[in-house]
């Protein structure tokens, strides 16, 4: 947490870092070993502990809780709070345009990150695990940090700070939203503490971006009116 506040404040990577696909974000703040700790080791025991919590978690879902999750799985986006903002948010062209770029912002960030921890995800390290991800051997050294887990935060953040009178309802949709990747059996817990810090993190960045003040007062003006 410490590495995360110091990168609120300044770049947390050395000069020379290559830039990533990020039209607002400076890629040298991001660089995945400065931003994030490692996860736990491949077969080590905290990894173990972590696996078993993981078949914990899928055990106790109800099958409603199941199909939630599949929901949240196919649905990487801003409509996943819909319904805590009474609001389709698709139909506010201000406010869409805004969360379309805080998505495609956190994808930029989130994928570097993947491919340099590159850890299995849960049903990667045990076959028999029930999941509902895809079940292609390209998917499965890509667990951390969760990308649905740092979309979802950087937009509930975005959406607090234009709709604070929602913050408890947007921010618990946020962590069940995130819960979903492990009820999907696709995510570690530590995959989706590391995908809060990513996504919090970009979205602070982006709100600060004096160039995109502008979008944010029409997106907060927007969601005040209808």
């Amino acid at each position: 947490m410490a590495a995360f506040a110091a990168c609120l404040l300044a770049p947390c990577a050395p000069a020379g870092a290559e830039p990533e696909a990020t039209h607002y974000i400076d890629s040298s703040a991001f660089v995945p070993e400065r931003l994030l700790p490692p996860p736990p080791a491949a077969g080590s025991a905290r990894d173990k502990r972590e696996l078993d919590e993981v078949r914990r978690i899928i055990a106790a879902a109800s099958p409603e809780r199941l199909e939630q999750a599949r929901w949240d799985g196919a649905h990487e986006n801003a409509s996943a709070y819909n319904a805590v903002v009474g609001r389709d948010l698709a139909t506010l062209p201000q406010t869409a345009a805004l969360l379309d770029i805080v998505t495609e912002e956190t994808e930029g960030v989130v994928v570097v990150a993947k491919d340099h921890f590159a850890r299995l995800r849960p049903y990667g390290a045990d076959p028999t695990l029930p999941h509902c991800g895809k079940k292609d051997a390209t998917a499965a050294p890509r667990s951390y940090p969760s990308g649905h887990a740092s979309i979802g935060y950087a937009l509930a953040w975005t959406l607090v700070r234009l709709m604070p009178d929602r913050a408890p309802a947007i921010l618990a949709r946020a962590d069940d939203y995130a819960m979903s990747r492990a009820v999907c059996g696709v995510h570690y817990l530590s995959d989706l503490e590391a995908g809060h810090v990513v996504g919090t993190l970009v979205a602070e960045r982006l709100l600060a971006d004096p160039r995109l003040a502008a979008r944010i007062a029409a997106a907060r003006t927007e969601l005040s009116t209808h």
